[in-house]
C-alpha cells in the first residue's frame, strides 16, 4: 500500500491525512512537537496511520506533504527527501513569517525557496489555495460531474504527474499551471484562483462560506483572470 508522509499535521495536514486514509493510503504524520502529540489524531485515523519524526515521515512517504509555516522551511529534512515528490502547501504571510525581501520584491516564490532548500527533491506547489474546511468537503469520485480541480505548479513533469495521481486518490482533478516560478504565482494569496473559486459567494469572508465545487473550467478561468 502506498504511503503519504506529512511534515506538519495542522489544519491542512490533518485534513489531507483523513482524505488519504479514506482513499486507501497509509499515512505517517509528524510535527515539530513530537510524535506523542499526535496520538489522538492517529487514534482517530485508525490502523493505517502512525506518527513519527519529520525525517521518518519523509523517508516513509511515496509522496511527502510539507505543510509548515514558511519561516520554518529550512527545518525540513533534506536527506530523506532526496528523489521524492514533495507537495508544498505553503503561502507567504509576512505577519506570520517575518519579512522575506526576495518575496516582497517578487524576485522568487515561496515554493522556489523550498525547492532550493531541497535540491534533490521535486517540489510541486498544491493545496495552498483552498481553505482546509473546503478541502475536506469537496472530494468526489473520479468522473463525477461536480468534481473539483486544484491547480499545481512544478518544474519536473514526472513529479507533477505523480502529484496528479495523489490528487485523484484524494478525490480531486488537476490543472497544471506550469513551473514554480510562473505557474506558482498564479494561485498565490491575492489572486483570483486563491480560495474564492471554492465558495458559493466569493468575498473576503470566504472562510465562513459553504464549499462549492470548482471544475477545471472554473479554475482555468480564475487563473486566466490573474493574467488579464
Amino acid at each position: 500500500m502506498a504511503t503519504l508522509g506529512l511534515i506538519g499535521s495542522g489544519l491542512i495536514g490533518s485534513t489531507l491525512a483523513r482524505l488519504a486514509v479514506a482513499g486507501g493510503l497509509d499515512v505517517v504524520l509528524s510535527n515539530s512537537r513530537g510524535p506523542e502529540t499526535l496520538s489522538d489524531l492517529v487514534a482517530e485515523l485508525g490502523p493505517h496511520a502512525k506518527a513519527g519524526t519529520p525525517a521518518e515521515a519523509a523517508a516513509a512517504g511515496d509522496w511527502v506533504v510539507v505543510t509548515v509555516p514558511l519561516k520554518a522551511y529550512k527545518q525540513v529534512p533534506q536527506g530523506p527527501l532526496a528523489g521524492k515528490t514533495v507537495l508544498d502547501t505553503n503561502n507567504y504571510y509576512a505577519d506570520r513569517d517575518g519579512t522575506f525581501p526576495e518575496l516582497e520584491d517578487d524576485s522568487t516564490t515561496s515554493s522556489e525557496l523550498l525547492q532550493r532548500h531541497l535540491p534533490d527533491a521535486q517540489v510541486v506547489k498544491v493545496f495552498n489555495n483552498i481553505f482546509f474546511k473546503h478541502l475536506a468537503d469537496l472530494p468526489r469520485p473520479a468522473g463525477a460531474e461536480d468534481r473539483t480541480a486544484l491547480p499545481i505548479a512544478g518544474d519536473d513533469p514526472a513529479a507533477k504527474a505523480r502529484a496528479a495521481e495523489l490528487l485523484d486518490v484524494l478525490g480531486y482533478d488537476t490543472v497544471d499551471t506550469g513551473t514554480l516560478a510562473e505557474g506558482g504565482r498564479r494561485f498565490q494569496p491575492g489572486t483570483p484562483a486563491y480560495a474564492l473559486p471554492f465558495v458559493e459567494k466569493p468575498g473576503p469572508n470566504f472562510t465562513e462560506q459553504p464549499a462549492a465545487p470548482a471544475s477545471r473550467t472554473v479554475i482555468e478561468a480564475a487563473l486566466a483572470a490573474h493574467e488579464s
